[in-house]
């Protein structure tokens, strides 16, 4: 069986290439787990947080790319039930598609976009209740399982992927987890035993997740790499001795969600959540949780 440095390998050589310069725009996020509107559905509490936020970034010109585990398919046996849920938010999403600012990377918990059928099956239309046809959704999305973001003057390389190559039972074994998810762990999850299969609610397992990401950045020139998958927000500062390993974290966080800009040749993890204004107006913000850093300065 292909090791961890293997399925990373493996991930970066078949990945799409997208071009970029310090004019381009991106916002990343993953671990949206959209559902299906139930006591079990994680996103649910932020899905208006998300969504003003990616309508922000629609309004601004970024380009969007989801690292992975967008849909909630252990839970759901179907996506219909999530789009019908989140209607609002897959319309917005087909405005980027539209504009060509769309890519979307599968993880372990949308594994059912690695096959091509699956999406085309999914995303190319929806019925509309008020015309009563079916209408073009985004015929023709494709899921990849990673991008590398290659900057057109100086060729420095960005490799994004959701992070499951280095974890096993998520990776290989993960139509195991899938079933103990679907079966056994949603049902609990409403009362709120947690799901020990997954890294970002087993501290041990992410640990072990980060170390051998870290091994392969390390063995590939230590080049910057970002994913989701554990949740855990992360982020390198130049020339610190570390490998330049970053995580957008989730957008299940309790009451806020995590992403990463890029923007202007810098780079950025941020913070979305709701907050009181004086008098007592809920307002929706965001916070740089860590300082822009520029892209040329990690070597």
């Amino acid at each position: 069986m292909f090791s961890s440095q293997d399925r990373l390998d493996r991930a970066y050589k078949n990945a799409k290439r997208i071009p970029f310069d310090n004019n381009s725009k991106f916002i990343l996020f993953s671990d949206c787990h959209r559902s299906d509107g139930s006591f079990a559905d994680d996103f649910a509490n932020n899905r208006n947080v998300y969504f003003h936020a990616l309508n922000h970034y629609f309004k601004n010109g970024f380009h969007y790319i989801e690292l992975g585990d967008g849909d909630e398919l252990w839970e759901n046996l179907f996506f219909k039930d999530i789009f019908e849920a989140n209607k609002n938010v897959f319309l917005l999403l087909q405005k980027f598609y539209l504009e060509g600012r769309l890519d979307m990377i599968w993880g372990n918990h949308d594994m059912f976009f690695r096959n091509k059928h699956n999406v085309e099956k999914s995303f190319t239309e929806f019925f509309d209740p008020n015309l009563g046809i079916k209408v073009p959704l985004m015929p023709g999305l494709e899921y990849e399982e990673a991008i590398v973001l290659v900057n057109s003057e100086t060729h420095q390389e960005l490799f994004l992927t959701h992070g499951h190559q280095a974890d096993f039972m998520n990776y290989v074994g993960w139509k195991v987890n899938q079933f103990l998810v679907r079966v056994l762990w949603k049902p609990l999850q409403i009362w709120g035993i947690k799901d020990p299969t997954s890294p970002a609610k087993n501290y041990v397992e992410l640990i072990k997740v980060e170390r051998r990401i870290k091994e392969w950045i390390v063995n590939n020139g230590n080049k910057i790499t970002i994913t989701g998958h554990t949740h855990r927000p992360r982020f390198s500062t130049p020339n610190d001795g570390q490998a330049n390993y970053f995580n957008d974290g989730s957008c299940v966080h309790p009451r806020s969600i995590t992403g990463i800009e890029i923007e202007n040749g810098e780079i950025t993890l941020i913070k979305w959540f709701i907050d009181t204004k004086d008098d007592g107006v809920l307002q929706i913000v965001k916070e740089n949780l860590q300082k822009s850093e520029k892209l040329e300065d990690y070597k």
